[in-house]
């Protein structure tokens, strides 16, 4: 299960609907890739297809495409959006990342 916070969720609908996507229809896909500095790297995007492979989540009514090969790095992750002084984007929280860049868009297990 992967969780949408609030503050995602709204910032979700807004980029969505700036990009032509529908939050009522279309998805979310987060995924996982090699590289950043931690090895790995979170990977985010929308998309209106369901792959044969995806796993489908709907949390705080967004719903949310992975990969089943990413699903095993991001199990229990919360995304959430944060627009602080220390930069603004998506973050996330992952209980299964043993260490994490700096700037939280790596990590490893």
């Amino acid at each position: 299960m992967i969780k949408v916070s609030d503050t995602a969720k709204k910032k979700i609908i807004d980029l969505m609907k700036d990009d032509g996507f529908d939050a009522a229809h279309d998805y979310v896909r987060v995924g996982v890739k090699s590289g950043g500095c931690s090895g790995l790297s979170y990977d985010l995007k929308f998309d209106n297809t369901k792959g044969d492979d995806d796993k489908i989540f709907i949390d705080n009514d967004i719903t949310i495409a992975v990969e089943k090969k990413s699903f095993l790095y991001l199990a229990g992750t919360t995304l959430e959006f944060s627009g602080g002084l220390n930069g603004k984007g998506f973050v996330f929280n992952n209980p299964n990342a043993s260490r994490t860049c700096g700037c939280g868009e790596s990590f490893s297990l």
